[in-house]
């Protein structure tokens, strides 16, 4: 309270300059309130409570990706025992591949698709490691290379390098040495990634070659050396609403600040963070109470993007550069969050949709019509997936459907070829109709389309619509 009060006290000798003064030094300018403005104790206090809160909304939307992976790092490396089907959990190092397609207990990943079988491998780069791809026969698969920032650095699959057997190194930032001339070098530039690979299941798929060629896909350091480490656990929680510094200073500790970033991450000092610590105890409380409601309310721009950043096309809102964020840090806390793992639209469009075509959220409580008149233009293939508005999972339903697809079994076409999907909570009566199950309350669709060609990318190609039904 002293400090406060010398500052207090300066500002108001600062605030006794003459009106004339001020006019002469600010000619034909416009209304310049710093140049008027008493420090007063209230103004003071005001200005430290802005500051940290403008400083900790800044500070979330920036480092909110690398505490999310830090957590997924160990999250992911936890394998439960025993590891249901569905899970792509694995040790450090290792492959982790799930052997069937998710469902609505597959809790790890929000959003999950039901398209592809899912693997997950968080590699510590002591030294470059080798992953070893087999011949996948022109089958769909992608594995994207993540920094611990979840920043997309590099593909490796069907579209990018091919199917082909392959080998492919990670090399870590600053590491010198000898490669393989058989494998393609890939720099990442964090000591920590995550591989998040994708292999197309068609419905009704016979597993067994599948799961073989799981197995084919190897991984290991390139002196063969076996690394038996862990993770160390993340900082305990307070529960004092400044958890989120305290994480964040952690998993900088291993993850340097960007050069590009250092004139953002300086500023963020004023609120008693560095890349060694966050310490509050010199902090003004003034700064800590701004600081705290700036941490709760940060997310809320993060999710706003989904508005800012989003191109809206027939009612369907997509983000392109999924692997390219630039300095737009609050969509990247937004895919960190429940769009963990999205990829760029070269690989993948993921357009969304929350409202029908009057606007109105999505509910099982009402019918829905689409009405696709041609099949998306893909090199891959498509699908359009029911998620709970509330959890982001995927829907229980009688019939065990969770999307409608290029590989759905027994969908019945109109007389003009175009395909009529219906959605709903129940069941309706009636034979050949195409039924997506809704829950009874809010929903979202994700319409999936891998390897899209440039009749969708271009928008040529029209979305369709999501009618309600009279």
């Amino acid at each position: 309270m002293k400090k406060l009060n010398l500052i207090a006290q300066a500002m108001l000798l600062t605030g006794a300059l003459s009106a004339s003064t001020i006019a002469v030094a600010n000619p034909g300018g416009y209304q310049d309130p710093i140049l008027t403005m008493q420090g007063t104790p209230d103004v003071i206090k005001k200005g430290l409570d802005v500051d940290g809160y403008s400083s900790a909304v800044s500070a979330w939307n920036w480092g909110y990706p690398i505490v999310r992976m830090e957590q997924v790092a160990r999250e992911y490396t936890n394998v439960p025992s025993p590891k249901p089907a569905t899970s792509y959990r694995a040790p450090l190092n290792q492959i982790g591949w799930a052997t069937e397609l998710a469902t609505p207990a597959a809790k790890d990943m929000p959003t999950a698709n039901n398209d592809t079988l899912y693997m997950s491998s968080v590699i510590q780069l002591n030294e470059p490691y080798v992953l070893t791809v087999p011949d996948l026969h022109d089958r769909y698969y992608v594995v994207d290379v993540f920094n611990m920032w979840q920043e997309l650095e590099h593909y490796i699959g069907r579209r990018a390098t091919g199917t082909k057997a392959g080998k492919f190194v990670f090399v870590p930032p600053g590491w010198k040495g000898k490669l393989p001339a058989d494998a393609t070098a890939l720099y990442v530039s964090t000591n920590k990634i995550w591989l998040w690979g994708r292999m197309r299941v068609s419905e009704g798929e016979n597993m067994t070659p599948i799961h073989e060629l799981q197995k084919a896909f190897k991984l290991q350091s390139l002196s063969g050396k076996v690394y038996h480490d862990t993770l160390p656990p993340m900082p305990a929680l307070k529960n004092d609403g400044l958890d989120f510094l305290r994480q964040l200073s952690f998993a900088m500790q291993s993850n340097p600040v960007k050069p590009q970033d250092k004139g953002l991450f300086g500023q963020f000092s004023r609120m008693g963070l560095t890349d060694k610590e966050f310490d509050e105890r010199n902090i003004s409380p003034a700064v800590l109470e701004g600081v705290k409601r700036g941490l709760q309310d940060a997310p809320n721009v993060a999710v706003s993007t989904l508005v800012s950043t989003s191109q809206v096309r027939d009612g369907w809102s997509y983000v392109r550069g999924l692997d390219d964020f630039g300095y737009n840090y609050p969509l990247r806390s937004l895919v960190a969050g429940p769009y963990l793992g999205g990829q760029g639209e070269k690989e993948a469009v993921y357009p969304i949709r929350y409202n029908d075509k009057d606007n109105n959220p999505l509910s099982g409580q009402n019918t829905y019509t689409i009405n696709l008149v041609t099949q998306p233009p893909v090199n891959a293939f498509w699908s359009i997936t029911m998620y709970d508005a509330d959890t982001k999972m995927l829907v229980e339903n009688p019939v065990n459907r969770y999307k409608v697809g290029s590989d759905t079994k027994g969908l019945a076409k109109e007389k003009d070829g175009s395909l009529k999907i219906v959605i709903s909570h129940e069941k309706p009566t009636g034979k050949d109709v195409n039924w997506l199950p809704a829950p009874e309350h809010n929903f979202y669709l994700l319409f999936r389309m891998y390897q899209p060609k440039e009749a969708v990318m271009d928008g040529s190609w029209k979305l369709p619509e999501v009618v309600k039904d009279n």
